[in-house]
């Protein structure tokens, strides 16, 4: 499991390391550019509150922290498809329970 530091909040965001992953690389690309967006997310059943939406801009410090030693491999499609919703009026909606399918081996995909 990772986690994504937000602000100055001691309390981290729980994200599994596959979907931290494409969110790094997302969120990276976006403040790289100087844009700045909103990622949403539900809350996991063992969480207080439903769900939750932060503002993200490069003056934000942000930190991944992930679990696994090992970077994970990335999906192209996984990545275009957060790339598509950040850049929409509703902002970055990210599954925390949703599993992210590893794409081993294909000629595209990308470690991180």
């Amino acid at each position: 499991m990772g986690h994504l530091f937000y602000g100055s909040s001691e309390r981290p965001i729980r994200i599994p390391d596959r979907t931290l992953a494409h969110v790094k690389v997302v969120i990276a690309t976006k403040l790289r550019r100087g844009e700045s967006f909103t990622m949403s997310w539900r809350h996991p059943e063992d969480e207080d509150g439903g769900r939750s939406t932060i503002w993200i801009q490069p003056s934000i410090p942000l930190r991944f922290v992930f679990g696994s030693v090992e970077p994970e491999t990335l999906d192209p499609a996984l990545l275009q498809s957060y790339a598509t919703s950040a850049n929409s009026s509703s902002g970055l909606t990210i599954d925390i329970d949703a599993p992210v399918r590893a794409e081993q081996g294909e000629a595209s995909a990308r470690s991180v």
